[in-house]
C-alpha cells in the first residue's frame, strides 16, 4: 500500500515492495490521487517481477564490480552537480576504495562501512565521517535504481548511525575588517569585494556574472545558481545598492577587456587559470593577500557572504527576508545558516522581549526578608508519650 513520504519538493506517494520483511524495491511518484494509484500498480507489478526473479531457474545477471559502480555514478556527478561537489564525492570514494580495497559490491556490509566511518571520525571529525556516509549512502541508492544487477539489498551506509559532530561557529569577520580590506584594494580588485558584499552571493555567482545580468536602470542584479534540487540553474533578482551601482558603472568604462563578463581575468602569467580577458574560475591566494595587506585575520570570500547575512539579521530583518536575499528555497536552510554563525533565529530576542521587566522594580532584599527561625517546641497530649512538634 503506497504512503505519504516527504522530500524536498513536496509530498509525494511512495510505492514500496517488501520480501521476507526486508525492503527489496522503492519508487516515488507524484501526489495526488493518479499518483496513488501509479503507486499501486507499480508496487503490484515489482512484487510479481521480483517473486518471478526469484523464482527462475535462469542464471542471475552479473554483479557489476564495486569499480564500474564507482565510475557509474562519478560520470553522472561530474555533469549533475557543481565541480566543488563533484570533486568532493571523488575524494570519498578514493578515501573508500583505499581503505575497504573491495571489488565486489556484496562485500560492502554493514561491518566493512563501519570500520571505515569510525577511522575517518577518529582521524578527521565526526562531521566529515558524516559526510562521507551521506556521499556514499547517496551513490549505493543510485546505483540500486540505474545499474542492473545491483544488490537488492538495503543501504549499508543508511544502517550506519550519525557521528557525534561539534561544531563551532563559522567565523565572521567584523564590518570593519571588511572595510579595512576595502581600503587596499584597487580597481577590479576593489568593485568584486563590494559585490560580494552588497549582493550577498557566492563565489561563482560573482564569477559568471555578465554585464547583462546588471540591469542599471531599474538598479537590480541578476544572479544565477546551481544549488537546486536537480542542479539545473536558477536566476534571482538581487537589489542593486547606489554605492555598488555607481562602482559598477565605473568599472565598465574603465575595463581593459570589453567582454561579455563583469569580472575578467588581468593576470597574463601562463597558468591554466589565468586567461585574461576571460571569467575568473579561480582566484585561491587573493584573499588571503588583501587581508595579510590590511592587517586582519584572513576570511574567504564565502566569509563575506556570513557577514552579509549577519548585519541583515542584526539589523532586525525577518527571517524570510534573510531567506530571500541568501537565495535559499527553503527556511530551514536560513534557520540552519544562522545558527551556524551563532545565532537562533529570533528565539533569544523574542522570549527575552517577553519576560524581561515583568518583576519588581526593586531587588528583593533576601538578606531583609529571611523569616527568623524559632526553636521547635514539643506539645504533649494528656495520657500519651507522643507529641506534636510545632513553632511558637
Amino acid at each position: 500500500m503506497p504512503t505519504r513520504y516527504p522530500t524536498k519538493t513536496g509530498v509525494q506517494w511512495r510505492a514500496v515492495v517488501k520480501m521476507e520483511g526486508r525492503v527489496v524495491a522503492t519508487k516515488l511518484f507524484p501526489p495526488g490521487a493518479e499518483g496513488k494509484r501509479e503507486a499501486a500498480q507499480w508496487e503490484r507489478d515489482a512484487r510479481k517481477a521480483v517473486l518471478e526473479e526469484v523464482n527462475s531457474p535462469a542464471t542471475p545477471t552479473a554483479l557489476p564490480s564495486v569499480l564500474e559502480w564507482a565510475n557509474r555514478y562519478m560520470t553522472y556527478a561530474e555533469k549533475q552537480f557543481t565541480k566543488q561537489t563533484f570533486m568532493e564525492k571523488k575524494t570519498v570514494f578514493r578515501l573508500f576504495l583505499t581503505f575497504t580495497k573491495a571489488t565486489k559490491l556484496e562485500t560492502i556490509t554493514s561491518d566493512v562501512v563501519m570500520r571505515y566511518l569510525q577511522k575517518q571520525n577518529s582521524t578527521r571529525s565526526g562531521f566529515s565521517a558524516n559526510k562521507d556516509r551521506k556521499n556514499l549512502a547517496a551513490a549505493w541508492e543510485w546505483g540500486r535504481k540505474y545499474l542492473d544487477g545491483f544488490p537488492v539489498v538495503s543501504n549499508p551506509f543508511l544502517g550506519i548511525p550519525k557521528f557525534r559532530e561539534v561544531r563551532k561557529p563559522r567565523y565572521v569577520p567584523k564590518e570593519e575588517d571588511f572595510w579595512k580590506v576595502v581600503k587596499t584594494a584597487q580597481g577590479q580588485n576593489k568593485v568584486m569585494l563590494l559585490a560580494f558584499f552588497y549582493l550577498g552571493a557566492r563565489r561563482g555567482e560573482i564569477f559568471r556574472l555578465k554585464w547583462e545580468d546588471v540591469d542599471f536602470a531599474r538598479s537590480r542584479v541578476r544572479l544565477g545558481t546551481c544549488k537546486t534540487s536537480d542542479g539545473s540553474m536558477r536566476y534571482d533578482w538581487i537589489p542593486l545598492a547606489a554605492d555598488l551601482k555607481a562602482a559598477l558603472q565605473e568599472w565598465r568604462e574603465a575595463r581593459p577587456y570589453k567582454t561579455e563578463w563583469v569580472f575578467t581575468c588581468l593576470d597574463d602569467s601562463p597558468s591554466p587559470w589565468h586567461n585574461p580577458g576571460e571569467a575568473y574560475r579561480s582566484r585561491a591566494h587573493f584573499m588571503n593577500n588583501v587581508c595579510e595587506r590590511a592587517g586582519v585575520k584572513p576570511f574567504g570570500f564565502h566569509a563575506i557572504r556570513h557577514l552579509h547575512a549577519s548585519i541583515l539579521f542584526n539589523e532586525g530583518s525577518e527571517l524570510s527576508v534573510v531567506q530571500r536575499q541568501l537565495r535559499h528555497t527553503n527556511p530551514n536552510t536560513t534557520a540552519r545558516y544562522l545558527r551556524s554563525l551563532g545565532y537562533e533565529e529570533e528565539h533569544g530576542q523574542k522570549v527575552l522581549a517577553v519576560m524581561e521587566g515583568r518583576g519588581p522594580a526593586k531587588p528583593l532584599g533576601f538578606a531583609e526578608t529571611v523569616e527568623e527561625v524559632r526553636p521547635a517546641v514539643i506539645i504533649r497530649r494528656p495520657g500519651t508519650q507522643s507529641g506534636t512538634q510545632c513553632r511558637v
